[in-house]
């Protein structure tokens, strides 16, 4: 089937700054990509290159099989939705909602249907009558997507739009934009540095460092097998735990690990037969406690350094083998600083990288 929007070869240098290098990416009819990644990594620049916003150095840009490469951001059948709401404060909400129609020449009965659904889906029908300035923060954010959704494009962009908004209403707006992509069903792009928002609205995430994909896949890949360090550091909070050994025995495999030989005969290998040194990666809520640590493939005793209550989880900080080891627990769990506690884990759940390239062995 052929992508909704396809990206091939894409670059942009500023200057003699490379922003996108050589990029690729296909994105198929009515999925949910999220473009993640830490400010500066290109994210919002290859969203503005879709948008039209920026022409690209070199490279094309397909959309319903269309080449839009230069094509004007009106003539692209995008809708788009900014951090900022970007909203006209003189005008109500409904006259947001129509402005861009009405100067289209659009007839009047075809604006009223597109503003009375979009405010349907939104939940916005008693604000219509209101202006900007007599909106919360995810009302206001709702009219702006809502300015897209009446435009009933085929792909829709979001570069970053709940970042401005206090913890709840991106959770709760979160959950609105995932149930308004399962209701149309339309193509979204969706910029974030926010790795939760990733994980819950994406059916896949591309991870971007300098300009370059560094992996592209599910939310449950990406988290389980990260393709290199780089992902697997990245993604996760805390992050994961990181020990500096050497793979041996590439026929019976296993590390050292605070001096304990650390079998790795259940992992599962993207090189087989591969030895030397590596980065052995354990995420903190692969490390289990109390009984569950007695029956765990490796096991080991550290003492907490650190606690961090959390509610239902405690977060604890600690070290082995001059490593810092960061492990959650129960948040009923007695624990204090100074405790002396069995950890344990299985390493069929670990991720292992090589030094020289750091990629996932």
């Amino acid at each position: 089937m052929q992508p909704s929007v396809s990206i091939q070869n894409l670059k942009l240098d500023f200057g003699s700054v490379s922003v996108l290098r050589d990029l690729n990416l296909d994105i198929g009819q009515g999925e949910f990509l999220v473009l993640l990644g830490s400010s500066g990594c290109g994210k919002s620049t290859l969203l503005n290159c879709i948008a039209g916003l920026l022409e690209p150095t070199e490279g094309s840009i397909h959309i319903k099989g269309q080449n839009v490469t230069w094509a004007e951001p009106s003539d692209r059948g995008i809708g788009m939705v900014f951090q900022s709401y970007a909203l006209y404060p003189q005008m109500t909400v409904e006259g947001n909602l129509t402005f861009g129609l009405k100067n289209a020449k659009m007839p009047k009965d075809e604006i009223a249907r597109r503003v009375a659904r979009a405010a349907e889906v939104l939940q916005i029908e008693p604000l219509l009558k209101r202006q900007p300035a007599a909106l919360s923060g995810g009302q206001r954010q709702r009219v702006a997507i809502g300015r897209a959704l009446v435009r009933d494009v085929d792909v829709f962009l979001f570069d970053e739009p709940l970042s401005n908004l206090d913890a709840k209403l991106r959770a709760d707006l979160r959950v609105e934009i995932k149930r308004l992509h399962q209701t149309l069903e339309n193509t979204m792009i969706y910029v974030t540095h926010d790795q939760v928002e990733a994980m819950t609205l994406a059916d896949r995430i591309a991870i971007m460092k300098g300009g370059v994909v560094m992996q592209l896949d599910t939310p449950s890949v990406i988290y389980n097998k990260p393709a290199n360090k780089y992902v697997a550091d990245f993604i996760g909070s805390p992050s994961m735990n990181f020990f500096d050994t050497r793979l041996a025995n590439p026929q019976s495999p296993k590390v050292v690990i605070a001096g304990k030989d650390v079998s790795l005969s259940g992992y599962e290998f993207t090189r087989p037969g591969f030895s030397g040194d590596v980065w052995f990666g354990i995420r903190p809520e692969h490390i289990v406690t109390g009984e569950a640590a007695d029956a765990a493939p490796t096991q080991f005793e550290v003492r907490a350094e650190l606690v961090e209550p959390m509610g239902a989880e405690t977060l604890v900080w600690s070290s082995l083998a001059g490593t810092s080891l960061r492990f959650r627990v129960d948040g009923q769990m007695p624990v204090a600083d100074g405790d002396l506690i069995r950890v344990g884990f299985d390493p069929a759940r670990a991720s292992i990288f090589d030094k020289a390239e750091e990629l996932r062995v």
